[in-house]
């Protein structure tokens, strides 16, 4: 019986932790279970880094596959497992760039394009044919016996592929995650941004309110002027899991949600940054696959970003969107939202939720 070939994919990080692990076990997404299955003792694995385009080392599969979530990779589960043993492994330098093979290997003939070839690389396992696999196993032989030191981008080699989601429909989109802060936006209190306090002035007006909240799942650990977000009163752990798997990681993102048992009450971006409005997109995406959803989206920023926040809304792209996101979104200035909580109090406790509409603005013509 032949033994059959398969591309196995690694980012610099997830390489460094399969064999910080002990390099003795390989990984693949639960939505790869199906071909995961024909892969069988015997088999090669051929390991090949995204980023810098290298072809790393060869793992001889051991036994069949195996579901197992116990913890490997930091960013993902990755539970259809496998036993390997690792026949040959190369150093970051001496791995071997794919194209230098490109007169070799079939796989890398009769393109279309100058770029075409990276098409055979976007997902794993993958199965190679049997004369790819034997010439990718016998050059990194040679490479393994009579090493080259090459240099690489640092840079490429940090770079971490977007995971895609399913919608309703079984489509698989991305989702972006938000920006860090741009520079210069800091506030006065060293380390803390005025994106974080206008965060916390709203996830604490949420609670004040008799509400549940939860704030984006990249800044659960963040604080403000030594207050952490985790210690609001009514903070939830995580967003109630009501859609399909890309909306509810949309959802997962958005700065800062009111709650009211597994209703989302109302929902808020803070748009400080001067950069990409990362937080248009994720409701735009929002709008895009869930229109019927019954929701209160607000767009928080500067008052001197008010211009520009209606400029970017009233795009084509958002305004045709069924409904259009200027229907669905309404903008909050920050100083109308300081002065409401100011002039509140201790009277918040008696106000409903609905009473942020009053400091609003449409965002429609």
């Amino acid at each position: 019986m032949s033994r059959n070939y398969w591309l196995d994919l690694y980012t610099g990080k997830t390489w460094e932790e399969f064999l910080a692990s002990g390099g003795d076990v390989c990984a693949f997404r639960k939505s790869r279970k199906k071909i995961a299955s024909r892969i069988h003792p015997g088999d090669y694995l051929v390991c090949y880094l995204t980023g810098i385009s290298r072809l790393a080392g060869i793992l001889e599969v051991k036994s069949e596959s195996f579901y197992d979530e116990t913890p490997i990779y930091e960013d993902d589960v990755f539970p259809v497992r496998f036993k390997v043993n690792t026949l040959y492994k190369l150093d970051l330098k001496t791995a071997i760039p794919i194209l230098t093979l490109k007169d070799k290997l079939p796989m890398l003939q009769n393109l279309k394009s100058p770029n075409a070839w990276t098409g055979h690389f976007r997902g794993s396992p993958a199965k190679l044919s049997q004369k790819d696999g034997e010439v990718i196993v016998e050059a990194i032989r040679q490479a393994k016996e009579h090493p080259i030191s090459l240099d690489f981008d640092e840079k490429k080699l940090a770079h971490r592929p977007r995971k895609t989601y399913k919608t309703k429909q079984g489509t698989e989109v991305t989702v972006p995650e938000p920006e860090e802060p741009a520079r210069g936006v800091e506030a006065e209190t060293p380390g803390q941004t005025k994106h974080e306090e206008i965060q916390y002035m709203l996830l604490k007006l949420g609670s004040d309110l008799g509400l549940d909240v939860c704030v984006a799942r990249n800044d659960r650990n963040k604080a403000f002027m030594g207050k952490n977000f985790s210690e609001i009163p009514s903070m939830r752990g995580q967003v109630p899991r009501q859609f399909d798997e890309a909306t509810n990681k949309t959802i997962e993102y958005i700065d800062v949600l009111w709650l009211q048992g597994d209703a989302i009450v109302a929902a808020f971006e803070v748009e400080h940054t001067t950069a990409i409005y990362s937080g248009l997109l994720r409701m735009s995406d929002l709008v895009s696959m869930q229109p019927n959803i019954n929701l209160k989206l607000y767009l928080v920023a500067p008052d001197e970003r008010r211009d520009k926040i209606f400029e970017e809304i009233r795009r084509p792209t958002f305004a045709r969107l069924k409904p259009p996101l200027t229907k669905m979104c309404k903008f909050i200035a920050y100083s109308k939202l300081e002065r409401e909580v100011i002039q509140l109090g201790p009277k918040v406790k008696f106000m409903k939720p609905e009473f942020i509409e009053e400091i609003t603005e449409s965002c429609e013509d």
